[in-house]
């Protein structure tokens, strides 16, 4: 039996890593099956804002570059690289929509979601968007998937600019995206205006 080497996970080590990789695009964090290395003590608050060590990391390209070895295991979170992964605090989504484009009108409308860190995502069958409600306020958290498990909390701004684009369906009042309506609020607890 052999002993297993003791590692402690660290952001600088996680960073060296990745940049060692210097491929173009996402890495392959969903082909990486590396040995769990412990909790790393980063943390993302709703506002999308990162934290490493209880400070914000104010470098973009840092923050850009962990935001691309993000995974989602169940209901925890992770950074992975091809030789190690660790645990990290996800507040509420691990990214923040803070823009989105339109094309087209009614049924036929695709919306294209930007996040804080610079990603993509179009609203539709394979990146739906939802809406939870406090149950206590009725207060609206809306999120759009971005890619494997991983979702953006959509922006109060954005939110309002999507509101406006909503129409009736089923009983429901929602938005369409990619032919896929997508569900904000049943249409009669809508106060009437």
């Amino acid at each position: 039996m052999s002993a297993q080497k003791s590692v402690t996970p660290s952001a600088e080590g996680l960073a060296a890593s990745v940049r060692a990789a210097g491929k173009k695009g996402p890495p392959p964090v969903h082909l990486w099956n590396p040995p769990f290395c412990g909790d790393l003590d980063m943390r993302i608050a709703r506002d999308g804002t990162w934290f490493y060590l209880g400070t914000p990391i104010g470098r973009f390209e840092l923050v850009r570059l962990f935001s691309s070895i993000l995974r989602k295991d169940g209901d925890r979170y992770f950074l992975v690289t091809p030789v190690e992964k660790v645990g990290i605090t996800v507040d509420d989504a691990p990214f923040v929509a803070t823009d989105f484009t339109v094309q087209g009108a009614g049924k036929e409308q695709v919306l294209t979601f930007t996040t804080h860190v610079g990603d993509s995502t179009i609203a539709g069958a394979e990146n739906p968007i939802r809406v939870e409600r406090d149950a206590e306020t009725g207060e609206p958290s809306p999120y759009v998937h971005v890619r494997a498990g991983l979702e953006a909390l959509i922006d109060r701004k954005s939110f309002y600019r999507l509101v406006d684009r909503g129409a009736h369906h089923d009983g429901w009042f929602g938005v369409w995206s990619s032919g896929v309506f997508f569900r904000i609020i049943p249409s009669d607890e809508l106060p009437d205006s």
